[in-house]
């Protein structure tokens, strides 16, 4: 297969800046031509520990440049009331994105799925069950498993080299033998390694609003992650990649891409493993082209 042509975004923040305030003074006075102010339809799906709020900032550009954006809270993140003793399987853990997606009209492509991290398992879950209702699948700094690349597969690559869990929590509920049943992040581990690069407020606002997340066995992730040709492999997708990411290391991201090839690879420069706390303004005008694109 042809390497696909990995386009870097240079924009500095404050350029930015001044396009999105152009933007929002033009969408409050003038609606201009329709085609400039095509909207789109994106659901953004969360990583491990985190919620609907990690998104904020990315809510706010995309609704003000008139796009329809819904963030999900997966079950038992966020203030999604189910907490995590009460997921029976990793399908309900998925369920509220697959409500979500099973209320979306058919007839046609129209959802922009958007994954970060362990948010990729969701979205590749969707790929599968609604490949009809989605245009194009965006996995930033996500895990991106396929037909040909196990979930389980992808899990066990990603932990190579992330020896150091600094303060980070496990659970025994099964005992000390057994492997560990739940994972939340510490503080520190969360200042080192996922928020190094973003703004000290979002950290900090991270440190309140985590929940711990359930961790599933290999049999239950291979049973649940089934993913085709016919189906996942019918959705476009794109990889963006952050070089900085402590969390899913680019190693691992280049990985990840060559085992399971996507449509296209963008990369955010100068981001941390939260590409859209550390550089939100990039990642906005990154998912515009995309949806620009793939439209």
């Amino acid at each position: 297969m042809e390497k696909k042509k990995r386009r870097k975004c240079w924009i500095p923040s404050l350029l930015c800046l001044v396009f999105l305030l152009h933007s929002s003074a033009n969408a409050t006075t003038s609606p201009g031509p329709k085609s400039a102010r095509q909207s789109h339809q994106f659901v953004l799906v969360h990583g491990a520990c985190h919620g609907a709020w990690s998104w904020y900032k990315l809510l706010g550009l995309l609704r003000s440049s008139g796009h329809i954006v819904t963030a999900v809270d997966l079950a038992g993140a966020g203030i999604n009331p189910k907490v995590v003793g009460e997921l029976r399987g990793q399908g309900d853990y998925f369920r509220p994105l697959m409500e979500l997606m099973a209320s979306v009209p058919a007839g046609r492509k129209q959802v922009i799925l958007v994954a970060h991290s362990l948010g990729g398992f969701a979205v590749s879950k969707a790929m599968e069950m609604f490949p009809e209702k989605i245009s194009v699948a965006v996995f930033v700094t996500a895990y991106m498993p396929g037909p040909s690349l196990n979930a389980t597969t992808v899990l066990r690559e990603a932990s190579k080299g992330n020896v150091s869990q600094l303060d980070n929590i496990f659970t025994f509920d099964n005992g000390l033998n057994n492997p560990p049943t739940t994972f939340i992040f510490g503080p520190n581990y969360l200042a080192a390694n996922l928020y190094q690069l973003s703004p000290i407020e979002d950290l900090a606002l991270a440190s309140t609003l985590l929940r711990p997340i359930h961790l599933y066995s290999d049999e239950e992730v291979s049973k649940e992650m089934v993913l085709s040709d016919k189906k996942y492999g019918s959705v476009r997708r794109v990889f963006i990649i952050s070089g900085q990411d402590k969390v899913l290391r680019e190693e691992f991201q280049e990985w990840m891409i060559k085992k399971n090839p996507p449509d296209e690879v963008k990369e955010v420069l100068g981001s941390d493993h939260m590409v859209m706390m550390s550089k939100p303004f990039e990642l906005f005008l990154l998912l515009q082209k995309i949806a620009h694109s793939y439209s």
